[in-house]
């Protein structure tokens, strides 16, 4: 093991100063940005180079100091002071598992959370048990099912690999979990309950429309915003696009009631629904079903609950419905299959009794 301070001569008339560190057959170097030489000083620039110098040395016999007393192990100050979304950013680009989508979509919702918390720098020192607990709940809030859980959970895999590469002294996310939630707690539209939507007239009938579209295709309001008029094959009566979420093709034969809701086509490359912002769409939503009669918390991803329960009740197997929601495996779309026999089992509760 071995630290040496070295210099570099740049082509600016400046001189570098750098850590060599070697340790387990490994060499690093810290370069020392703020702590530049000049070539060929005058008299004031000769004290600041005397100056800058024996700060170096200063900071060669700190790094000397955190070598020994961390019995070796190569956790020195300026590898916590590494940018933390640089680091998740080659995390992300290594990671070579299946579930990589799974990481990426991690990754937009933690630099979502940092933009909106006004977080423009974090390095890893930064990074403590209060951030990471904000976005925990970050997580929780936004998103929806088992989204918060997974992508939490990927969250810790990249803080555990800091943790052992020395970026982090210590896990940011002890005790702080997200526990996955079992089985689909969101409301689900029946056939009687859709029929009294579209008979009842909306703030907004775009929104409208583009809610019962997405009742009988089952797209997420990602898709909803996103498809346009050349995704639609009039003459097979389907729906060709590609998730915006698992980035999968789904293709989808469009039942009469979305093609009427569709009505005549129109130039290829528009979209198909002009939607104000989410918030003023989910509003909308909740105003209209309450004018509906419905006592029910629906929101814009009751939709593609309803899509999926309703079409295995009426007699879809997994593999169909799997395709059709363009899930990646059938563990997702199985989940379905209960929500179908506790209904069924509740219809058959709910026959008058006969009397003997």
């Amino acid at each position: 093991m071995g630290i040496k301070l070295r210099e570099k001569e740049n082509n600016d008339g400046t001189i570098s100063l750098y850590l060599d560190i070697y340790h387990n057959s490994k060499r690093k170097y810290e370069f020392l940005q703020q702590l530049k030489l000049i070539k060929k000083p005058n008299t004031v620039q000769r004290e600041q180079n005397k100056k800058n110098k024996e700060l170096a040395k200063k900071i060669l016999a700190k790094r000397q100091h955190e070598l020994e007393s961390n019995d070796y192990d190569l956790t020195p100050a300026f590898k916590q002071n590494i940018d933390f979304v640089e680091y998740f950013t080659d995390f992300k680009a290594k990671y070579k598992k299946k579930d990589l989508r799974v990481i990426e979509a991690c990754f937009n919702q933690f630099t979502a959370y940092l933009k909106e918390a006004e977080i423009k720098t974090l390095t890893a020192k930064e990074l403590d048990a209060s951030i990471v607990n904000e976005f925990r709940n970050y997580l929780m809030e936004k998103l929806n099912g088992e989204s918060p859980a997974n992508y939490f959970k990927k969250f810790k895999l990249v803080t555990k690999q800091a943790l052992r590469q020395g970026i982090l002294l210590k896990d940011p996310t002890l005790d702080i979990s997200i526990k996955a939630k079992q089985g689909i707690k969101k409301q689900v539209l029946t056939p009687e309950e859709i029929q009294l939507l579209a008979q009842t007239p909306a703030t907004n009938e775009e929104m409208k429309k583009a809610f019962m579209f997405s009742l009988y295709t089952g797209l997420r309001y990602s898709d909803i915003i996103n498809i346009k008029w050349q995704n639609i094959d009039f003459t097979n009566k389907q729906l060709h696009f590609i998730q915006e979420k698992t980035k999968e093709q789904v293709n989808i034969n469009l039942h009469p009631t979305a093609l009427k809701i569709l009505d005549k086509p129109k130039k290829a490359k528009d979209f198909i629904f002009k939607l104000p912002t989410h918030t003023a769409c989910t509003k909308g939503l909740k105003f209209w079903v309450k004018k509906a009669g419905i006592n029910k918390t629906i929101t814009w991803h009751c939709a593609r609950h309803s899509f999926a329960t309703n079409i295995i009740f009426f007699g879809a197997d997994v593999n169909t419905a799997s395709k059709l929601l363009g899930h990646t495996s059938f563990r997702y779309t199985e989940r379905y299959t209960h929500i179908v026999k506790s209904l069924k089992e509740k219809a058959i509760n709910n026959l008058p009794e006969a009397n003997f």
